[in-house]
């Protein structure tokens, strides 16, 4: 049986690298960095790379500095403006300077093979969403995940449910967001995920593919 996009539905999905999304701030309670920390080390320690936003501060330089530490590979993608702010970390396997946030979303799209939310503000919530909107649509084929840490995500997952019974949220979509709390359980999601099928129905993929921004097809 086909997928969305014409391909078998993957079993057992490829994982050489995730991207992450977090806070800039630690957050008022020790045990968002301490699951960061122990995430980040997952990661490493699973020979997984990461690209996250390229920050030293808050959940972002945690995840950043444990998983060097623990001899992983990561690659931080931030723009001018915020290198110029002293906000960077220099000492990443690789960061990318681009020009502005939109060149930086698209980045860290390409870098991963999933999409994974820890806790974090408004930008964390807008990568999120941004992410998850084009698998919907079809964009992309890779899984989209929240960390939920110490419950951290359980009032979104409510509104969720709400969007959901209200017929605003498909029921295929809101099943398709993974949701865990472990980092073994979080790898296991995203591993056996399969992709859920575009929101609307195309009459081939190349027609499809020839009115897509350039820009956004880079990212499947």
């Amino acid at each position: 049986m086909l997928d969305a996009h014409g391909e078998q539905p993957v079993a057992d999905r490829d994982l050489s690298r995730v991207t992450l999304f977090s806070g800039s701030a630690h957050g008022n309670s020790p045990v968002y960095a301490e699951e960061t920390a122990r995430l980040a080390r997952g990661l490493a320690e699973a020979g997984i790379g990461i690209a996250y936003g390229g920050g030293r501060v808050g959940l972002m330089g945690t995840l950043a500095d444990v998983a060097l530490d623990a001899g992983g590979e990561v690659l931080g993608v931030m723009p001018q403006s915020l290198v110029d702010g002293e906000i960077a970390h220099l000492g990443l396997t690789n960061l990318d300077v681009v020009p502005d946030m939109h060149a930086r979303k698209l980045r860290m799209a390409e870098l991963g093979d999933a999409f994974v939310a820890l806790p974090g503000g408004a930008g964390t919530l807008e990568e999120l969403f941004e992410v998850w909107t084009w698998q919907q649509l079809g964009i992309h084929a890779k899984p989209v995940a929240l960390y939920d840490v110490a419950g951290y995500w359980q009032p979104l997952l409510t509104a969720l449910d709400e969007m959901t019974a209200a017929g605003f949220l498909s029921t295929q979509l809101r099943a398709s967001l993974v949701v865990a709390s472990e980092p073994e359980q979080l790898l296991s999601g995203l591993s056996s995920w399969v992709a859920p099928a575009a929101k609307w129905e195309r009459p081939d993929a190349g027609s499809t593919a020839a009115t897509e921004p350039e820009e956004r097809r880079a990212v499947r």
